[in-house]
């Protein structure tokens, strides 16, 4: 399994955006309790984006979750950077199996 960091940032139709969240929050708790997606969130300061760590088997099984996001499908992603990450402290623990 790897880990990656992902990186939104989001357009500027914040009035869009309210309107498909709860959607593309119900999708990411469904990926937080498969233990796939490991902490989301949004800036802090207010910049229209968020990170979000996620566990997969490789890249492109990422590729296929971030692209079923609703806030992807809908077009409110303006651009996405995805780096692999080694976590050398700190963490998560593995998920139990199903």
């Amino acid at each position: 399994m790897s880990i990656f960091a992902v990186q939104y940032t989001y357009d500027e139709r914040r009035d869009r955006q309210d309107a498909v969240r709860p959607e593309h929050r119900t999708y990411l708790r469904g990926l937080a309790e498969q233990g796939t997606l490991l902490a989301s969130g949004p800036w802090a300061d207010g910049a229209p984006g968020a990170l979000l760590v996620f566990r997969t088997d490789d890249e492109a099984t990422l590729d296929a979750l971030l692209a079923a996001d609703p806030f992807a499908r809908e077009g409110l992603v303006a651009s996405t950077t995805v780096r692999g990450w080694n976590v050398v402290i700190g963490g998560w623990p593995e998920p139990a199996p199903l």
